[in-house]
């Protein structure tokens, strides 16, 4: 039997074309090209696959069919011109602003930080911390007494120091009738003194005790100094009423009375009497109006007698 003609694609040669010669021209070439070559990357079979690299480095390995090449990533840092200037402008104003509002902040606490060290060093360590306690001003006490009545330690921090605190423990003394305490920086203490100055002298004995205008019997001394007259006053001190009613008195007197003066004989607050040189006798009373029994006693001076009341210096007697 005699086969028939098979049923399917032409064979070789069908529709006029030469066997073994695709579409694209002779040698069997179709659209893929040339026989045995691809396109790199895409072979003919349709499989993509890793292209040679052919920038003279060594081949990269082809990757495996069905997967997907590795890429390798790598930061580069764009150059100033690939910002554009608009942008670098607002960036720097940007910046500016912000360091603009920084600022004040930084300034207060950068004076916070140098504050709270100055205040450390000042008042909690001993770097102005006292070493001299200079006294002036003292002739009666003793500066080595000041010293030890001012009760301040060596390096103690000046700041630290009370200065009113200290005036009022050497005030306390009984020659110092006023102390101000000062600070020489950075270590020294100034502590200038008043002391009490005498008018009377107490007789006593053991000597004379000094009594200064407040009546503070405030020293004794052995022989009676030549510019004070005497006081006799059974117990003289700042709170006997006759002290202060004596001193009072003193403080009253015109420079002629005083120059008279021998001796102030205070039998009590209401019995004052002045001996003046020359048996004469001033009966004064009480320290009340004293200003006007001066005045009336020194004009009286100049008569004779041997006793002036000038109790009530309205009614004079002079005997």
């Amino acid at each position: 039997m005699t086969p028939g003609p098979r049923r399917g694609r032409p064979g070789p040669g069908a529709r006029g074309r030469p066997a073994g010669q695709g579409r694209s021209g002779p040698g069997g070439l179709g659209r893929a090209g040339k026989a045995g070559q691809s396109r790199p990357g895409v072979p003919v079979s349709g499989r993509r696959t890793e292209a040679p690299d052919t920038g003279g480095t060594a081949a990269r390995p082809a990757a495996q069919p069905g997967t997907l090449p590795t890429r390798r990533w790598r930061l580069v840092r764009a150059g100033s011109d690939a910002v554009p200037p608009s942008v670098r402008r607002f960036m720097r104003r940007a910046r500016r602003r912000r360091l603009r509002a920084a600022l004040p902040w930084a300034s207060i606490g950068a004076v916070l930080v140098v504050g709270g060290l100055a205040a450390w060093l000042v008042y909690g360590t001993g770097v102005f911390g006292v070493r001299e306690i200079r006294v002036t001003g003292a002739e009666v006490v003793s500066p080595e007494a000041v010293r030890d009545a001012a009760g301040v330690p060596d390096g103690l921090p000046m700041a630290r120091v009370g200065l009113a605190e200290v005036g009022r423990r050497i005030a306390a003394l009984p020659a110092v009738e006023r102390a101000t305490v000062t600070r020489d920086w950075p270590e020294t203490l100034v502590v200038e003194v008043v002391e009490r100055t005498p008018v009377a002298a107490v007789p006593r004995a053991d000597g004379f005790l000094l009594l200064d205008r407040s009546g503070v019997a405030f020293r004794t001394v052995p022989q009676q100094p030549a510019e004070l007259p005497l006081a006799r006053i059974a117990a003289p001190g700042r709170d006997d009423p006759a002290t202060r009613a004596g001193v009072q008195v003193l403080g009253s007197l015109t420079p002629e009375l005083r120059e008279q003066l021998a001796e102030l004989v205070v039998d009590g607050p209401a019995k004052v009497t002045l001996r003046l040189r020359g048996n004469r006798t001033v009966i004064w009373g009480d320290p009340s109006l004293g200003e006007k029994k001066a005045r009336v006693a020194t004009a009286l001076l100049a008569r004779t007698g041997d006793t002036i009341d000038v109790s009530a210096p309205e009614v004079v007697t002079i005997k």
